[in-house]
């Protein structure tokens, strides 16, 4: 996955043109709690029952999931977490483990796929 490792480097540039670098990993945990509940919110204007206010201003939900990733990037660079290798890690465990969890649109069930 380039594109994954492409955008841990454009971050880490960013990031390394500031003289303090990458704040603690407390600090971006909690920024990015609240750039979670900034798209909670947006989420829940769009496809929930709470109406926005009409002097609020529209904010697209695009910017809204960048905004959570850049932060969980800045987090994964700053604790030398490589983002590809961790996806292809978290994939293999869903692909194996929950394989057969939900029901499947091929029909397949656990029981039948261990025959």
């Amino acid at each position: 996955m380039t594109e994954m490792k492409d955008m841990q480097q454009r971050v880490d540039e960013y990031i390394g043109q500031f003289k303090d670098g990458y704040f603690s990993p407390l600090v971006q945990l909690a920024r990015l709690s609240e750039e979670v509940g900034e798209l909670a919110r947006e989420i829940n204007h769009v496809y929930g029952e709470k109406q926005k206010k009409t002097s609020e201003p529209h904010k697209p939900m695009e910017e809204e999931i960048a905004d959570v990733l850049f932060v969980l990037i800045s987090l994964s660079n700053s604790l030398d977490i490589d983002l590809s290798e961790a996806f292809h890690l978290t994939m293999n465990k869903f692909e194996s483990r929950d394989k057969y969890r939900f029901e499947r649109v091929d029909g397949q069930t656990d029981s039948e796929a261990s025959s």
